[in-house]
């Protein structure tokens, strides 16, 4: 089975251009998604997050999401800790689904993060989805703060634009929005 990245910055839209593949029939592996899916699933890993971050990680049997974000984001150290857990999970997930897999289409792996968590070893080709600044911010601003566009909001999404490495790949796909979404779609089936 082919293997085939999906990587861009904070608003890119790498995510709609894989809801798109996915619709077209495409197998779409959303790492933050599975992520959070192999927390709550998987003993192992959630007992590691328990020796790392404390009882106080899971409650009620449940990711405490707001607790682990307050720790490790204060704490670059304890969030590589943190992504030393999560990371080899999500891989060891996508390789179980290479091997175990009879589908003669790609799979597609979408991650913001697919080379700091050394994902991109994992595919054959990677996709970037780049978008200029400007939109990206607004579309960050749409998701993430239901369009309230305070100085404090786009100054925290500029950040972590800054924050996030600029990578290249096998093609590049610019959703600035002059292009529809199924036409940059097609775009990467014309180029697999």
């Amino acid at each position: 089975m082919q293997t085939i990245g999906i990587t861009g910055g904070i608003g890119s839209g790498k995510s709609t251009i894989a809801r798109e593949l996915a619709k077209r029939g495409f197998a779409v592996y959303d790492c933050d998604l599975e992520a959070k899916r192999i927390i709550a699933e998987d003993e192992s890993v959630q007992k590691a997050i328990i020796g790392l971050l404390g009882e106080e990680a899971f409650v009620d049997g449940k990711y405490n999401t707001a607790y682990v974000s307050q720790r490790v984001f204060a704490d670059k150290a304890l969030l590589e800790q943190l992504n030393t857990i999560i990371h080899p999970a999500v891989k060891k997930d996508i390789k179980r689904l290479q091997t175990t897999s009879n589908d003669l289409k790609p799979l597609f792996v979408e991650s913001a993060i697919l080379y700091e968590a050394g994902m991109d070893t994992l595919c054959d080709k990677v996709i970037v989805v780049e978008a200029p600044e400007d939109i990206r911010i607004a579309r960050t601003i749409h998701r993430d703060y239901h369009d309230i566009a305070s100085d404090a909001n786009i100054n925290n999404v500029r950040a972590r634009i800054r924050a996030q490495k600029v990578h290249k790949g096998d093609l590049t796909i610019i959703n600035d929005g002059k292009t529809d979404i199924p036409g940059l779609v097609e775009k990467i089936t014309h180029w697999m």
